[in-house]
């Protein structure tokens, strides 16, 4: 917790103490200093660095169109490929036992993961560079659970979350219908800012807009803010600075928030000097590690600084939408598994060594039991630290 805000730490305690999938989600550092510990390949990826089945999910790209991608990469940075896979095996074995499926299944769902990544890697290893990158994953609408995210997904619109997170504002009176708009106070997880806070939010503007490619920042020239509120997300985030800004473009059916998080330094950089020394400012390093890795973008995906700390921008909620993790068991679980490997192993072609990796992993199977063995024994310890965590918070 140190350098977030004191008075959000037991809330972050409390969130990682709900279940051991929920701790993990929050101990990032800790795996990071227990990976650290262990022989790696020394194959290094821009790795996502919190890849697990929560952080997979929908959004829309530059294009308009709603993609499926990795879409959190607070903790990104180059690193040891395979770091990815161990979080991301060791969540699949929690993830489906809060589901109460058996470990057979979650081990099922591993080897399926495993085997969707080799297979990947093993045909992006002989395609060209280009065609690498423009590699699109043609099913996922056909994947139950991922067809279930996209229509989320397709109610998660400004104007829902305009309805969600805003109220009208009193008396007052303009002919403009979102100047009549501001800000939610639902505490513990949101409340506005005004005066000095606000300011100093709304004057990181200009240095985001800066950062933005070329042909977005003319678009975001066209929109004013008009509101600005604290806002408290995510398990691992919690006591991270977050803020959320309203604004508006074409009148008053043109509504655009923007979220903009505080980003520390990545859990992993105190074991990867080389890896973290390639960015100062954080919030760079997570948007450029972002567009690296992802398919397609949010437009909007910048970094600003407030008050001297580096902060992430992006869209808050634009069509956004995340898996039922409770809904993970039997076959789902499985199918998901596999589109989660050939993300991943996307992930790491557009910003690593293909032919590197497939040199490493070969047909595979030792690495995928290698890595199931793992995944096994440290979704254990997972349990272990879980419970010594919610027993102090019990006695607390």
């Amino acid at each position: 917790m140190q350098g977030r805000v004191p008075d959000l730490a037991k809330l972050k305690i409390q969130r990682m103490s709900v279940s051991p999938f929920g701790y993990f989600r929050g101990a990032v550092p800790v795996m990071a200093a227990d990976l650290a510990l262990l022989p790696h390949t020394g194959i290094l990826s821009q790795i996502c660095g919190d890849a697990h089945v929560s952080n997979l999910g929908a959004y829309v790209g530059a294009d308009g169109q709603t993609v499926f991608d990795i879409n959190d990469f607070d903790e990104t940075i180059r690193g040891p490929f395979e770091w990815d896979l161990k979080r991301l095996a060791t969540s699949l074995i929690l993830a489906g036992r809060n589901a109460g499926a058996r470990d057979a299944t979650s081990e099922d769902a591993v080897r399926a993961c495993l085997i969707s990544y080799t297979r990947l890697i093993t045909g992006f290893s002989s395609m060209s560079a280009l065609d690498v990158a423009r590699y699109r994953v043609h099913r996922l609408d056909a994947v139950k659970p991922v067809a279930s995210i996209f229509r989320m997904a397709a109610r998660a619109t400004p104007q829902h979350t305009l309805d969600l997170l805003t109220e009208k504002a009193g008396h007052k009176k303009t002919k403009d219908v979102l100047q009549q708009r501001h800000f939610k106070t639902m505490r513990p997880d949101l409340w506005r800012l005004t005066g000095e806070k606000a300011a100093a939010v709304l004057a990181s503007l200009k240095m985001y807009q800066q950062s933005l490619l070329p042909e977005h920042q003319h678009i975001f020239s066209q929109y004013r803010a008009l509101d600005v509120a604290f806002k408290v997300v995510g398990t691992g985030s919690v006591g991270l600075r977050d803020y959320v800004v309203l604004l508006e473009g074409n009148g008053s059916r043109d509504p655009l928030f923007l979220q903009i998080k505080e980003e520390a330094v990545s859990g992993y950089a105190s074991y990867l000097k080389q890896g973290a020394a390639q960015y100062e400012h954080n919030g760079q390093r997570v948007a450029e590690g972002q567009r690296a890795m992802q398919l397609q973008s949010d437009p909007f995906l910048g970094w600003t600084q407030v008050i001297g700390c580096d902060y992430l921008v992006r869209q808050l909620n634009d069509h956004k939408a995340a898996v039922d993790i409770s809904k993970l068991k039997g076959n789902v679980l499985k199918a998901y598994a596999e589109v989660c490997g050939e993300l991943l192993a996307r992930g790491h072609a557009r910003a690593g060594d293909a032919c590197q990796i497939e040199g490493y992993i070969g047909s595979g199977s030792r690495f995928t039991n290698a890595l199931l063995h793992f995944a096994l024994r440290y979704a254990d310890q997972t349990e272990r630290d879980w419970k010594e965590l919610a027993q102090h918070e019990g006695k607390a």
